[in-house]
């Protein structure tokens, strides 16, 4: 039986998903930078739903580490008909007065380690007679965010990249959607850097990450191009498209803006 590759499953939304793929008895390799956490989610997911679990522990954010899990995959000749990008994260603050290399870390695990792992495992995918890749965006993605610049810039990417690369799929086994969550509770809040102002408020409008994976997950399998989890994120999606966006930018502006 294939495989379902995870990236960043050790927790929220990537454990989430790892979780639901579990409970319809899919394989599962997962890759994260704890080899503490990945095992312990091994032990709770082959235990709990009698799957084969395989676990390798990286850290997406520092180049060539994508070609590390290609490589990995290959020598343990491991059939992947799933890969789901999910590794991500965000900082918070203004660009200026962001060191450096939390940016460039953020981008490289964002948008190039993302890249790099379709890049990778395309050959693989299309060897099966129905494979799937799935996107982990934003629904900031669809906007600019000051204080979140980079970050959302690079949800964006994501999203683009996704659509694209969707179309030059279109005739080959390989399904591709790209899922755009809104806030949910996870630990994202605490990794930006956010301020307890800005997580309270967070959690108010946070969906929780198990409902994200279930949505993300029928959707994949429904091959949804783009799949936006709760009703709330798909209308302040759509505003967006009717807005001006100066409006909206400045409504993102407020939202991430700390308590003076």
């Amino acid at each position: 039986m294939a495989f379902a590759l995870i990236t960043g499953a050790s927790g929220g939304i990537g454990l989430s998903i790892a979780r639901e793929l579990a409970k319809q008895k899919i394989d599962l390799l997962l890759v994260a930078r704890s080899t503490e956490n990945l095992l312990k989610v091994k032990t709770e997911l082959e235990e709990n739903n009698k799957i084969k679990v395989e676990v390798f522990s990286v850290d997406l954010s520092l180049p060539g580490s994508a070609q590390s899990v290609a490589e990995w995959v290959e020598r343990n000749s491991f059939p992947v008909n799933m890969l789901v990008n999910n590794a991500g994260y965000g900082v918070w603050g203004s660009v200026d007065k962001t060191p450096l290399n939390q940016l460039t870390n953020m981008m490289q695990l964002n948008m190039a380690s993302l890249t790099e792992m379709c890049h990778l495992m395309l050959p693989e995918l299309k060897k099966h007679g129905q494979s799937y890749i799935m996107n982990i965006a934003s629904t900031a993605a669809y906007q600019a965010v000051p204080t979140l610049s980079t970050y959302a810039a690079t949800k964006s990417y994501v999203l683009l990249f996704t659509r694209g690369l969707r179309r030059e799929l279109i005739n080959t086994p390989v399904s591709v959607t790209c899922v755009s969550p809104g806030a949910t509770s996870t630990g994202f809040v605490d990794r930006a850097g956010m301020s307890d102002f800005l997580k309270d408020r967070a959690e108010k409008f946070s969906m929780k990450a198990d409902d994200v994976a279930k949505v993300a997950v029928r959707g994949m399998f429904n091959k949804k191009a783009e799949v936006i989890p709760g009703l709330m994120n798909q209308i302040t999606v759509l505003l967006t498209y009717f807005v001006p966006k100066r409006l909206t930018e400045s409504i993102a502006e407020g939202l991430y803006k700390s308590k003076s």
